[in-house]
């Protein structure tokens, strides 16, 4: 079920992105640029670490899906998607991260 509801929210992130920008609050981001995409992704973040420094369960889960959905809005405005990550992720499962790290050098 998770990856299906991704790939069915990335696809809606697709369509939105060509609406009008006055009715879709993800054509609107994309009418402002990759800035305005970056900016709320960074508003999200910090969002999120202060969620998980209260330990706030529910504002934990509700932050994370937002920093997600914006994630995901970015690799859309990039023609990326989901899988993309997820072949990232399947790539590196079963490694070490500090392996892992350390390749990217």
């Amino acid at each position: 079920m998770e990856t299906e509801l991704l790939h069915k929210l990335a696809a809606l992130l697709e369509e939105r992105k060509k609406a009008d920008p006055d009715s879709s609050y993800v054509a609107s981001l994309h009418a402002k640029g990759e800035d305005a995409i970056l900016k709320k992704i960074g508003e999200e973040s910090a969002e999120l670490i202060i969620a998980g420094k209260t330990r706030d369960r529910q504002a934990v889960v509700h932050e994370t899906a937002d920093l997600w959905f914006h994630s995901l809005v970015l690799l859309s405005s990039l023609d990326l998607g989901p899988n993309d990550v997820l072949f990232e992720l399947d790539r590196r499962f079963g490694r070490s991260g500090i392996e892992e790290k350390a390749s990217r050098r």
